[in-house]
């Protein structure tokens, strides 16, 4: 083998398109390569005023000006899953960002239960209000993104569906805001991020590098 773990010079790279694999090993090769990923534990109201909890894994910052994220929402067998329906309802959600002290929390809220199942419960969590849009968030989690649903966009040909949603208010921990500004600490915050399989990336050494 090459230095750094990477392939010997004399072996080529063993190509694979996507049409060779069936739709489970697709799944978990990339969800294996694209790493680490983080987890936008949504909240959201349903109609009948029942809290619902869930993570994802496929989710991104997409712009800071407007600020906007994207989480994309799978299905449940042929039918939408409890998120989507709910966001369609209420135009809102909330993203909590799962840190260390959460992880079996978010773990429990991942299970396939019935359309309706309070997951704040299931998992001992409290639902609170957000005062700044239609949805509930995590009590205690120490940063929470209020949002309002922008766009639904249906990515052809798959199950799958993309919210964009603006972030119209943040909640922080008063421990996480630095006195010189907003850059959140990663040391205080303890994120943790979406590996392959049943895996996940606990904080470990931080290391910064100054760009050039």
């Amino acid at each position: 083998m090459a230095e750094h773990g990477g392939p010997a010079a004399s072996e080529p790279p063993v190509a694979i398109g996507p049409g060779d694999l069936s739709g489970r090993d697709r799944y978990r090769l990339l969800t294996s390569l694209v790493v680490p990923r983080p987890i936008g534990w949504a909240s959201t109201w349903n109609e009948a005023g029942s809290a619902n909890l869930a993570p994802f894994s496929y989710y991104a910052a997409l712009s800071a000006t407007p600020a906007l994220v994207g989480i994309s929402i799978g299905s449940r067998g042929d039918h939408p899953k409890d998120t989507l329906v709910n966001v369609r309802a209420t135009g809102a959600l909330c993203v909590n960002v799962v840190t260390e002290s959460q992880l079996e929390a978010m773990n429990a809220t991942s299970a396939e239960v019935a359309p309706g199942v309070d997951e704040f419960a299931l998992a001992g969590l409290e639902a609170v209000p957000s005062g700044r849009v239609n949805a509930p968030y995590v009590a205690g989690c120490p940063a929470v993104l209020e949002c309002e649903v922008r766009k639904e966009v249906d990515l052809t040909g798959s199950r799958n569906t993309l919210i964009i949603a603006e972030v119209v208010g943040i909640l922080l921990d008063p421990e996480l805001t630095p006195p010189d500004g907003y850059g959140i600490d990663p040391e205080r915050l303890r994120p943790v991020g979406r590996l392959g399989g049943s895996g996940y990336m606990l904080p470990g050494v931080f290391r910064e590098i100054p760009r050039p």
